[in-house]
């Protein structure tokens, strides 16, 4: 919504709901200054009654009340547009303390510190933190790439965007033209889900790949947002989760901490390398490929091929 309409709607709010009686169209339109400049009677009528109907759309009680004169007045009563009272038990209130923590590394950290503070002006419950149920929980999302917020701007807004994106297997980024349908964090990594309009299919983007400055598009999207968006399935698929078989690998001691977390199996060597098993499945070898010189594939010998062209490909560029 345009900066200027949001202050215009503002504005008539205030009026409907701070006047103790019915005010008139020609009061209004000489209260609020968007009105006075909107030039002839029949704009100021057409905005007026949008301005009405997007105010009622949002949830305000506006009356519509005749004089004694026939004229039509219009009022906001307090009383109609009261929320009801607040109301929230200490696993509720636990829950939003703990929802409101998570977000403090990024920008909606002032909005939920700020909404927090409002809720318990408002009588949302405090419980001691000797007594909190959920006290030792300190979630934190990471939200440290530069891309997260932009993109996160351009999901709420349907906006494309413009990035540069380099493969896990790829020496150098490519401009990719996207619209952003989700933000999603699986085991640590942001992930974007969306629309490629360059593949014409959707796609997954981990946010740590993505180069250089995340650029807005005009335009509207030309694909169908999904009800749903299966960000972390997709993720899941693409690094092996959904296991078809086993893989065999070599790790360097001490490297590697997330394949030794979803690791089988584990023999420690005297050799500075260890051996693991791994579910093996579609899109494994991708992410094997970013352990580099740290890993070496022993078998299914299909996956020890995809690495190495990996390898090979990012040595090559």
């Amino acid at each position: 919504m345009a900066i200027a309409k949001a202050e215009r709607l503002m504005n008539l709010a205030l009026c409907l709901r701070g006047a103790s009686r019915p005010l008139s169209k020609r009061e209004l339109r000489g209260s609020i200054e968007a009105y006075i400049e909107a030039g002839g009677e029949e704009a100021f009528n057409r905005m007026f009654e949008r301005d009405k109907d997007d105010l009622r759309e949002l949830g305000m009680v506006i009356e519509t009340v005749e004089s004694l004169d026939g004229d039509t007045g219009y009022i906001a009563r307090p009383d109609s547009n009261r929320l009801p009272p607040l109301s929230l038990d200490p696993a509720e209130a636990a829950a939003l303390g703990l929802a409101a923590k998570v977000w403090q590394q990024v920008r909606l950290a002032g909005a939920a510190g700020a909404a927090l503070q409002k809720l318990r002006a408002g009588g949302m419950p405090e419980t001691a933190d000797a007594e909190a149920p959920f006290s030792a929980l300190e979630p934190r999302i990471p939200a440290g790439e530069a891309s997260f917020e932009p993109l996160m701007i351009a999901c709420r807004d349907r906006r494309p965007v413009l990035f540069e994106y380099r493969k896990a297997n790829a020496a150098r980024s490519t401009p990719r033209v996207v619209e952003p349908w989700a933000l999603e964090c699986w085991r640590g990594h942001w992930y974007l889900a969306g629309w490629d309009r360059g593949r014409d299919d959707q796609r997954v983007f981990r946010l740590s790949r993505i180069t250089g400055k995340v650029r807005s598009r005009g335009g509207d999207f030309t694909a169908p947002v999904p009800d749903r968006v299966t960000v972390r399935e997709s993720v899941a698929a693409w690094a092996g989760e959904h296991a078809t078989g086993q893989a065999r690998i070599r790790l360097r001691t001490g490297s590697g901490y997330p394949l030794r977390a979803r690791a089988t199996s584990l023999v420690e060597g005297s050799d500075g390398w260890d051996e693991l098993e791994l579910p093996h499945g579609h899109g494994l070898g991708a992410w094997l490929a970013e352990f580099g010189p740290d890993l070496v594939v022993l078998e299914p010998a299909e996956l020890r091929a995809d690495v190495v062209d990996r390898l090979r490909a990012v040595a090559k560029g």
